[in-house]
């Protein structure tokens, strides 16, 4: 018993350095620890050992076996690492590939500018909800239940009175009731009309509207905002014109144009926005002596003001999430 003790002591870890990899293992743990290896033929022969020697060598046996499995073990976990590793297909010396970095949607970046400029002009910022109330979106800007302007807008309404509203202009009215003028502000955000799809019109658009409120606020003024908008945007040689043309909120009222050249193409006057005077009726709902105070409106589409700056011919692209066009700004 002591002579196969010994024997085992003299080779089981030199073996089991040598090993390097895992069916070499599996041979080695067949040999020595296996059903019928060596470590299991020292217990059948203890079994049959005098009484008097068992204590002597059970003790030894049991710290044999347990020193020699923890060192089976640990072998074991240093070439399983090592498979892993060498079966990995990743090279290491590879350089790394460089993450491309998003940018700003075009739509985005044309809302940043127009709100640039008119802060520089001292206009403040002012957001309201998108799910509005037909008082807001209608009835407070001078369209009355019965107002054929009402057919001016295809409006998804989701109850009785309320809508997605159609403008940003009840941001106006929720501004004038809860404010004294004087007031300059703007009101960007998106807004939801039924239309038919198509290259010139979608569903769903962003809008910014201004308004400015006081005690003397002329059309000259209003022109001049304008204009300096419109050279900003496209130059300061664009062509520009004022068009009469009416708006239920507004009063006298204009629509604003821009001469659109294209490369190679015929030349055509172009609308970007309308403006107008705030008609007294719309002062006097909420709550602004029309006696004493006058303003301006104005509001313009954003993705007009960017297809015309950019040349674009089908505002669908901006909507359809093509990586391939949206790179190229």
């Amino acid at each position: 018993m002591q002579n196969k003790i010994d024997d085992i002591q003299n080779h089981f870890e030199k073996e089991l350095n040598l090993i390097e990899n895992s069916d070499q293992l599996e041979e080695f743990r067949v040999k020595y620890l296996g059903r019928n290896g060596s470590i299991s033929e020292l217990f059948e022969e203890f079994k049959s050992l005098p009484k008097e020697e068992k204590p002597k060598y059970g003790k030894t046996l049991n710290v044999l076996k347990n020193k020699y499995q923890s060192l089976f073990d640990s072998k074991k976990e240093e070439i399983s690492a090592k498979s892993t590793v060498s079966k990995s297909d990743i090279d290491f010396t590879l350089p790394g590939r460089e993450r491309k970095l998003g940018r700003t949607h075009i739509l985005t970046q044309t809302m940043f500018e127009i709100k640039a400029f008119f802060k520089n002009l001292g206009f403040s910022i002012h957001e309201g909800p998108e799910l509005e109330s037909d008082y807001y979106n209608f009835e407070a800007l001078n369209f009355p239940a019965d107002h054929p302007a009402r057919d001016m807008q295809d409006t998804y309404f989701v109850a009785d009175d309320f809508l997605m509203r159609t403008h940003t202009s009840p941001v106006q009215i929720r501004l004038m009731k809860n404010s004294k003028p004087p007031i300059r502000a703007i009101m960007p955000g998106k807004v939801y009309r039924n239309e038919a799809i198509s290259a010139k019109s979608y569903c769903l658009f962003h809008q910014v509207e201004g308004l400015f409120v006081d005690t003397d606020v002329t059309f000259a003024e209003l022109k001049g905002t304008l204009v300096a908008f419109a050279k900003h945007f496209y130059g300061k040689d664009v062509k520009y014109r004022f068009r009469a043309s009416y708006f239920p909120f507004t009063e006298p009222s204009a629509e604003v144009d821009v001469w659109w050249q294209p490369k190679g193409k015929e030349g055509k006057w172009l609308e970007i926005l309308g403006c107008g005077m705030v008609d007294p009726n719309v002062l006097e709902n909420v709550g602004i002596d029309s006696e004493k105070y006058v303003g301006y409106a104005f509001g313009m589409g954003v993705e007009r003001i960017a297809l015309l700056r950019y040349g674009i011919n089908d505002i669908r692209l901006f909507f359809d999430n093509d990586n391939r066009f949206l790179t190229q700004f």
